[in-house]
């Protein structure tokens, strides 16, 4: 019943963006997917099988180096879609997707995806719009990691974070926030430390707790609120 009602009523922004018509034809066909933290959702050169729409959790866009080095260069939460490049037309991405902070969603196969893309303009049309905001916020934080400091860029991406999940715990290990960040551990011990002493969060063993929600946007910089207000103008009806 749980199940039934979360695809009746979608936590995921992108599908509640539908028409009822173009949600109708995916219903059927959506399925509740558990995220577990590191899960792969889609790896670099290899065919996308399954499309998700993430209720809570984040999904994190990795790039890989051929010497092995790892940077986010994107995330995916409630607002999106993984599985973009299916979008497009294509089936496969040279990116990888992996389960960044645990939560739920919705799936489907990519090939049942497909064919409702083609059967509806509609459904393109919105879809299409999620990719100008996912576009949006890769260019911004590419710009972001350019002119702002460790510090500034960490309260981004905790705000990020927090509009995505439904409490104000969520596991964020130092492995993937020094991902997120594009910087060493012990970048991410000193701007977690600054901020923890600031009494803005909690970080213990890998779990972040949000106490001062205006505090950190306070001290993020404006990238924050430049991609919110982008996703929150193409993603609304």
């Amino acid at each position: 019943m749980a199940a039934r009602k979360a695809v009746d009523a979608p936590a995921n922004r992108l599908l509640a963006l539908l028409s009822a018509k173009d949600y109708g034809r995916l219903r059927p066909h959506l399925q509740r997917a558990p995220l577990t933290y590191r899960q792969s959702l889609y790896e670099a050169n290899k065919p996308i099988e399954t499309v998700y729409f993430i209720e809570t959790g984040v999904g994190s866009l990795v790039n890989t180096m051929n010497n092995g080095q790892a940077a986010e260069v994107g995330t995916i939460g409630n607002e999106g879609l993984v599985g973009f490049p299916v979008v497009l037309g294509d089936a496969q991405a040279p990116t990888s997707v992996y389960v960044q902070v645990p939560g739920e969603g919705l799936s489907m196969s990519a090939a049942r995806f497909k064919t409702e893309l083609a059967a509806s303009a509609t459904l393109r049309a919105v879809m299409l719009r999620y990719g100008h905001a996912l576009f949006n916020q890769v260019a911004q934080s590419a710009a972001c990691n350019h002119f702002h400091n460790i510090e500034q860029r960490c309260c981004r991406w905790l705000l990020m974070t927090h509009d995505r999940m439904e409490s104000e715990e969520f596991l964020l290990t130092q492995e993937f926030f020094a991902m997120m960040l594009g910087v060493q551990r012990t970048g991410v011990t000193r701007a977690a430390g600054a901020l923890q002493r600031a009494g803005l969060i909690e970080y213990t063993r890998g779990m972040v707790t949000i106490l001062d929600r205006r505090g950190l946007k306070n001290r993020s910089c404006e990238c924050y609120a430049v991609s919110k207000k982008e996703f929150d103008r193409l993603l609304t009806k």
